[in-house]
């Protein structure tokens, strides 16, 4: 496609409306869940049965020897195999909120944006997973939004944005405009970026947030920081103890949005998360938080870490989102890949005239 989807109608929905699927990518790489791999997979099982009973749940296995370890442990937990599909496409990582497809929804119905994913512009084992926008596109048949930028690949992620469906995106400053660490397109600046935004996303509302939490090799994404549950209210982590690290960032970031508007000019109503204890692993902290949470169709999944803030936090999102079954799942075992559900998942837009914006 050599338009933009913004000039074509398209634009990257909510997660809270209407979806087709969910996309997971079955764990492979031991490195991400050290000492842990024998427990994800059953971790995942218990995403697959929240998830299922409202929507397909598209699974990215690397061969047939994997799609049947991955039923087994599905079949075994439970979990309703007749929504699920295994989808045979070599991946290096599982983090599908980052690499896997970005689905756009349109008076056309659904395309697909490429974000050239180069992992976080950190790691090197990215090469299998940034080919799966493209060959998902294929497989589909649907149009593909190849993003650039001053005539060069576009490297954003998933996790790295959050919008309300209706022009906004936010966003952090330490995720795409740090001069030195984990730069994914050098040389770009702010307007460039909420250009590529308004371009990419029909989302030219951009706020900024300062930075995201401790222990995040994202280095800032949104998505452990700050969510819109509906289109005018934000969940926003917030830390209450003056001598944890993740205090004064945060701080910060509730600092900024006191002065944000959203599309139209109004003020987004705030409300506030609790974060966690802190989680370490090999003397490093992870990043636990109970913003990685997943909005489904008619369920909610969040990460939970034995803690007592499970339960406040569990409470504040079912009292925000009335309308959908508010689900625990336990995270301790996932953050030790330095991410939880939210960067597990990708969601995929049901093409309905309310998905399309035609009707209410």
């Amino acid at each position: 496609m050599t338009q933009t989807p913004a000039r074509l109608g398209y634009r990257f929905p909510a997660e809270w409306e209407p979806h087709e699927a969910t996309w997971l990518s079955w764990p492979k790489n031991p490195d991400d869940w050290p000492g842990k791999m024998t427990v994800v997979p059953w971790v995942y099982a218990e995403m697959v049965r929240a998830l299922a009973p409202g929507e397909t749940v598209r699974i990215l296995v690397n061969d047939a020897a994997m799609e049947k370890r991955a039923a087994s442990v599905l079949r075994r937990a439970g979990a309703p195999l007749d929504r699920v599909e295994f989808w045979r496409m070599t991946t290096d990582r599982s983090w599908t909120r980052d690499f896997g497809p970005i689905h756009l929804v349109g008076p056309k119905g659904r395309a697909i944006l490429d974000f050239h994913f180069n992992g976080w512009a950190k790691y090197d084992d990215w090469k299998n997973d940034t080919k799966v926008a493209a060959k998902v596109a294929k497989r589909t048949k649907l149009p593909l939004f190849d993003a650039k930028l001053n005539g060069r690949p576009l490297r954003l992620e998933g996790g790295g944005i959050e919008v309300n469906g209706l022009g906004t995106v936010i966003t952090t400053e330490e995720c795409y405009l740090d001069p030195k660490k984990q730069v994914r397109n050098p040389g770009v600046g702010r307007a460039d970026y909420e250009r590529a935004f308004a371009d990419y996303l029909n989302a030219p509302n951009t706020l900024w947030l300062n930075c995201g939490v401790a222990g995040d090799d994202t280095h800032g994404h949104i998505d452990d920081i700050c969510r819109f549950v509906n289109p005018t209210t934000l969940v926003l982590a917030v830390e209450n103890d003056p001598s944890d690290v993740n205090y004064e960032p945060l701080q910060e970031n509730r600092e900024r949005l006191q002065g944000m508007r959203l599309q139209d000019g109004a003020r987004p109503t705030v409300a506030e998360l609790p974060m966690p204890g802190p989680i370490v692993y090999d003397g490093n902290r992870l990043p636990a938080s109970y913003a990685n949470f997943y909005i489904a169709n008619g369920t909610v999944i969040v990460p939970t870490f034995n803690h007592p803030n499970d339960r406040v936090a569990l409470g504040i999102l079912q009292e925000l989102m009335p309308d959908r079954r508010v689900v625990g799942i336990h995270a301790v075992d996932l953050v030790w890949g330095l991410g939880t559900l939210h960067c597990l998942t990708q969601q995929e837009p049901a093409t309905t005239r309310r998905s399309e914006g035609l009707a209410p």
